[in-house]
């Protein structure tokens, strides 16, 4: 069986399954293969499952799939999205939402509600308030935070008793060791919560070895607009790949097996969630747990990963000033993947502010939602704002 951990006074497993890709992000599939998914997945010893309201269908598949079981496992599910995509963590959003989640889940508790997305609109105190409301009233047990800027992580967690900070992590994807980690060991070594969650170890597939410099996906595929599948990043990516199936060579480990060690190894982290559409790969998945990386490959892997963040990071901030010096191309999958790019590289750069970049992000799925993906004026607009916000930072240093 996986490892044991704490989150607050829930134990779960080490290694987590994911939701995302349960919701369609990856392309649709059978609600049924799914359902099977999650129970092998059970079968493995896998007890945390982490879904969202903003995940389309996913609550309802997870919460048939667990019913046999429900009692031995953990549910996370998050908030954060209103109806029409807009950032909202109003004490009425949040307790209409969680009851919502409720009853696709055929539930009568969450046991770890995280706020998926920062709204800056609500003061941070009330949407605490409505997170212990919800525990007091036994809907929930424990509460816990996601995507939302450092700043914001740290007031939650001065406010409130969050007893989770949810981020992404992994080999091609590691900004959170800059910020989140070295917070959650402070708060470690004087005894406070939270534990860190990590999503995404492979890079969505990227360091699996089953993506290469050429791989196209469907439109439906959410990673068809992902930067990290874009130009310096993807390439960057690919190397990493091949520098963790170097590792896993000596080791007898997948490059995957590799990736998500690597992310349990990191301080902070309490489990790594991973979300394969294929019962090979959850099992893949599950042999990355039970053995223990070697201190001297941690370490080189470690000064690897530092050149190539260097690398990408000025390959990948030339890329996007080219995007933002001239208008988008007319092209729609061409505007939105390149817009995504700008904007990502952007934040991640420091650039603009992630408060700011969220913004953008939001009106863009709006306009894709809203035209069916074509190409319309008001991405340029976005990429010239952007590039305002880029311009205006660049002034104040």
């Amino acid at each position: 069986m996986l490892p044991k951990v704490s989150i607050g006074e829930l134990e779960v497993s080490c290694l987590g399954y994911g939701c995302y890709g349960v919701g369609g992000a990856y392309g649709a599939k059978d609600p049924s293969v799914w359902e099977g998914l999650i129970r092998k997945a059970f079968d493995l010893g896998i007890t945390l499952f982490d879904v969202a309201e903003a995940y389309g269908s996913a609550e309802e598949i997870l919460g048939r799939a667990v019913a046999p079981f429900r009692d031995q496992v953990v549910i996370a599910s998050k908030v954060g999205v209103g109806p029409s995509g807009e950032r909202d963590a109003s004490r009425g959003r949040v307790l209409e939402a969680c009851q919502a989640s409720l009853r696709r889940l055929g539930a009568d508790r969450i046991d770890l509600y995280q706020i998926h997305f920062d709204d800056p609109k609500t003061p941070i105190a009330e949407t605490v308030g409505a997170l212990e409301e919800l525990r007091s009233q036994g809907k929930i047990r424990e509460y816990g935070v996601g995507h939302l800027p450092f700043e914001r992580v740290k007031e939650y967690c001065e406010i409130g008793r969050s007893a989770s900070v949810l981020f992404e992590l992994s080999a091609v994807a590691r900004a959170s060791t800059r910020d989140i980690l070295p917070f959650l060991g402070q708060r470690a070594a004087a005894g406070k919560g939270p534990v860190g969650l990590a999503f995404s170890p492979t890079g969505r597939g990227l360091l699996t070895g089953a993506i290469g410099p050429d791989t196209k996906f469907d439109q439906g595929d959410i990673r068809s607009l992902d930067w990290l599948f874009r130009g310096a990043k993807r390439a960057s990516g690919l190397r990493v790949r091949d520098r963790l199936a170097e590792i896993g060579a000596r080791l007898g480990k997948t490059p995957a097996q590799v990736a998500i060690a690597w992310v349990l190894a990191q301080p902070g982290v309490r489990v790594a969630l991973t979300g394969p559409s294929r019962a090979e790969h959850l099992e893949e998945n599950v042999g990355a747990v039970g053995w223990e990386f070697p201190g001297r490959e941690l370490s080189d892997l470690e000064a690897f990963l530092t050149a190539e963040d260097q690398r990408v990071r000025a390959e990948s901030l030339a890329a996007a000033e080219d995007i933002l010096a001239k208008p988008l191309r007319q092209e729609a999958d061409a505007a939105y993947q390149d817009l995504i790019f700008a904007m990502e590289t952007a934040a991640e750069l420091g650039k603009v502010a992630e408060a700011d970049v969220i913004g953008l992000v939001t009106t863009m799925i709006k306009v894709r939602r809203e035209t069916g993906g074509r190409y319309d004026p008001r991405l340029e607009e976005l990429r010239e704002e952007l590039g305002r916000l880029v311009g205006e930072a660049s002034r104040c240093v």
